[in-house]
């Protein structure tokens, strides 16, 4: 029971992240309802995904990566496509993330001070904590990561809860599906966790029933989690408001705090910001570096080091000091590019291949057969048009 619920945690701990703070930006000119039912789709369609990742996962007992997979199904061509999707997704994320952390810290250095500095000061604490957890090694980012998921759930129980009374009812009325295709990217982000599947396969000893029981559960509350936090944002946020986020790259909390102007509620919504990035922030960074390492076939940790944490952290750095609006940006891209396709699409081309033309066999098999694959491969077609 311990490890399920752990697993359960990891599963809600790797959805719930930075782009969580994109989601009434971009969904706001929807409105609460439409952007409701955007969730409860792409939940739906995600944990789907998910299960196929799961049914691919269980045919090679020693895949343990998404790039393995892709190799042992679709070849050579499939692993490259694999390599390229992982790559762009990981570094659209930190792209993300250097961006978003940019006006908090400046601004938060402003309201101390009164000094205004330029917006790349505020990615060096990011830069400076990539660096160190480089020199001390990836065991160092677990403890420290557990207190940030701590702050970062008590910052938002604090917020919530402090704002909750200003919610506006007839704002959550507000409805127009029309403007859903713009919150399409960053949702599918937003509902990403299918990397760890291997790694949770193996933590829970290949044992089924827990596998799907904490692939539900842990999706599900994300879902709760991102439906109350678009019942408060776009119940005090004003569409004009929303609008100026949008074009300038504005996240929610910041959002929320210049909707109510007040002290208590700019110092959380800062923490709360703050925290959703550099938890997220954390992982992707290692995690690309990892990957350059092993693609590059360099030593990580030794000679020459250097370069990967140089082609780590500079590209995405150069793109947000590029464009002022990169957080929002990235995170679409992330989700149209990075998401749909090494999540969505190439999973069921995977199992597609493996099921009815290698004719490989496991304990599991993802429900809805044919028509399943065919609609999830033409679903991620149309988002990726969209």
């Amino acid at each position: 029971m311990n490890k399920t619920l752990g697993a359960i945690l990891l599963v809600a701990g790797t959805t719930i992240g930075a782009a969580m703070l994109a989601l009434p930006v971009v969904t706001g000119f929807a409105g609460f309802i439409p952007s409701t039912l955007l969730f409860i789709g792409f939940w739906a369609f995600m944990l789907y995904s998910a299960f196929l990742i799961l049914e691919v996962n269980f045919w090679f007992e020693k895949s343990n990566n998404m790039i393995s997979m892709a190799r042992n199904t679709l070849g050579p061509v499939g692993e490259g496509v694999a390599w390229c999707a992982y790559l762009y997704l990981l570094y659209a994320l930190l792209t993300a993330y250097l961006a978003g952390s940019g006006p908090i810290v400046t601004d938060f250095i402003y309201s101390l001070t009164g000094i205004t500095l330029p917006i790349w000061v505020g990615f060096i604490p990011l830069v400076l904590l990539f660096l160190y957890f480089v020199i001390k090694g990836a065991h160092a980012v677990d403890a420290i990561n557990r207190a940030l998921m701590a702050g970062l759930a008590l910052a938002f129980v604090i917020m919530i809860g402090a704002v909750f009374f200003d919610i506006d009812k007839s704002k959550l009325m507000f409805s127009n599906f029309a403007a859903l295709p713009l919150a399409v990217s960053v949702t599918a982000t937003s509902f990403g966790f299918h990397i760890i599947i291997p790694s949770l396969t193996q933590y829970l000893k290949r044992d089924l029933k827990e596998i799907k029981k904490a692939l539900w559960i842990g999706s599900l509350i994300p879902l709760l989690v991102y439906i109350l936090w678009e019942m408060v944002t776009l119940g005090i946020i004003s569409q004009p408001l929303l609008e100026m986020g949008y074009q300038t790259g504005a996240n929610g909390a910041m959002l929320l705090n210049e909707a109510l102007d007040k002290p208590l509620i700019e110092m959380i919504a800062r923490f709360f910001a703050f925290f959703a990035i550099i938890t997220s922030f954390l992982g992707v960074a290692l995690s690309l570096a990892d990957c350059l390492a092993d693609g590059l076939h360099m030593r990580k940790w030794g000679h020459p080091s250097w370069l990967v944490d140089v082609l780590t952290i500079v590209p995405p750095l150069l793109i947000a000091l590029i464009n002022p609006r990169a957080f929002l940006t990235a995170l679409e891209y992330a989700g149209t590019y990075g998401v749909i396709v090494l999540l969505c699409l190439m999973p069921a081309l995977m199992v597609w291949r493996g099921r009815y033309m290698l004719g490989l066999k496991s304990d599991y098999k993802a429900p809805f057969g044919k028509i399943g694959l065919i609609l999830t491969v033409i679903l991620s077609i149309i988002i990726i048009f969209i």
